[in-house]
């Protein structure tokens, strides 16, 4: 019975990498017309998925119709939030999980002081609970080193507020439904 088993789990492994094998072939690499096509899209600011985006596992129908939402959370929010921060550097922007990160930005008038920013993007719904900002500020010390220093809620508010403003916008230029 031990040799049946070790006999069945040997001839499955050995047929998974089998199915691992190359070929001679040379790959397909896309050139030419193809792939300038693809590449003007790009540019142009449509995406390469196609006009809808890239979709996972489908929807459950709950979620708002729009256009373009082939990503993980509102695209409103996520073209808002983007918008928002686009004078910072970002670091990381991933639309599945609906997190942007910015590296430091110190802005030119205060140059003994810089900010970072984070935000949460947290549905697929254009609602007021559904971003979240953490501000993260440091000030120069005397020795002129990086500490860290408070940042009011009410900033953090405030910078939430501009993405739902924002968002709206894009909301209403798109022609969606209220």
């Amino acid at each position: 019975m031990m040799k049946a088993r070790l006999s069945i789990v040997l001839a499955v492994s050995l047929l998974a990498l089998a199915a691992c094998g190359g070929t001679n072939e040379p790959l397909d690499i896309p050139t030419g017309d193809h792939y300038d096509r693809q590449m003007a899209r790009l540019h142009d600011g449509q995406s390469i998925l196609g006009e809808d985006g890239l979709t996972l596992f489908g929807g459950d129908g709950d979620e708002e119709q729009q256009p373009g939402s082939g990503i993980g959370v509102n695209s409103f929010l996520w073209r808002a939030s983007l918008d928002t921060v686009s004078f910072m550097p970002v670091t990381s922007a991933d639309p599945f999980g609906g997190v942007i990160l910015t590296d430091w930005y110190t802005a030119p008038e205060t140059p003994n002081e810089r900010f970072k920013v984070n935000i949460y993007i947290l549905g697929r719904q254009l609602r007021s609970d559904g971003v979240r900002v953490s501000i993260f500020r440091q000030s120069r010390d005397a020795t002129g080193g990086w500490v860290d220093a408070p940042v009011d809620a009410e900033t953090e508010r405030a910078f939430e507020n501009t993405i739902l403003s924002r968002a709206r916008e894009f909301r209403v230029a798109s022609g969606a439904a209220s």
